[in-house]
């Protein structure tokens, strides 16, 4: 793994907190708000392009580059991790469904009557990009979500949550389908609000894809996630 000399800053790349960096892997803290990569109707800037310019240090005619490993959310914050190499990416991409951790923290409405459990499903989408349950197998792909309590108050639960799985809008769906929808959730809650959605990737462990040593990466809670619990 090399090393990465300071960055200047002004190509720091803003939107996000880089928390690790060498020559295969660039870890990240993305702020809510910001997409991973572009969709075909979106036009706004994404992680994927500010990282993209952040390798190449504003030199026009670098063709270095970025490669995605998986994604959040829009308005889901935390760890992300990026590629810095097509090799690199495939190794990781092979470790995703096996050995990668994925953990969350998540504020949802509700008390739950079963404070640890696993919610297991089948995810289709429909053409309104909606994501939802099915029964048949051969409609969906399966899903598994598991989950503990961590803190309750009058209204909302704070959940750690691993994903065992790592569906489109999974953790949404499944919290939601279940009856305790995230707060401030305006696809699949119960919220009209375009408040901040309360879910966060807190850490991500995988092996590095040169070395393979066993790397775990966090991000600092959002202090809001603490106001529901109080």
């Amino acid at each position: 793994m090399g090393k990465i000399k300071p960055v200047p800053f002004r190509h720091r790349p803003k939107g996000m907190e880089i928390l690790y960096e060498d020559m295969d892997v660039i870890v990240i803290d993305k702020e809510p708000g910001l997409l991973t990569v572009r969709a075909n109707y979106e036009k706004e800037k994404t992680a994927h392009q500010i990282l993209t310019s952040y390798v190449r240090r504003g030199d026009c005619k670098s063709k270095k580059q970025v490669f995605v490993v998986h994604r959040l959310d829009r308005e889901t914050s935390g760890v992300l991790v990026f590629a810095k190499s097509f090799n690199s990416m495939e190794n990781l991409k092979q470790q995703w469904g096996k050995t990668v951790k994925k953990k969350y923290l998540a504020v949802v409405h509700g008390i739950l009557k079963e404070k640890a459990g696993t919610i297991t499903s089948y995810l289709a989408e429909n053409d309104d990009y909606r994501v939802f349950s099915v029964k048949d197998q051969q409609r969906g792909e399966l899903a598994i979500t598991a989950y503990k309590v961590l803190k309750e108050s009058k209204n909302f639960s704070l959940l750690e949550i691993d994903l065992v799985t790592g569906k489109k809008n999974q953790i949404r769906v499944h919290l939601s389908e279940k009856g305790h929808p995230i707060v401030n959730d305006d696809k699949y809650g119960r919220d009209k609000s375009r408040g901040r959605l309360a879910l966060h990737s807190q850490s991500l462990t995988f092996n590095h894809p040169y070395s393979g040593r066993t790397m775990t990466f966090e991000a600092k809670v959002p202090e809001y996630f603490h106001s529901y619990n109080k």
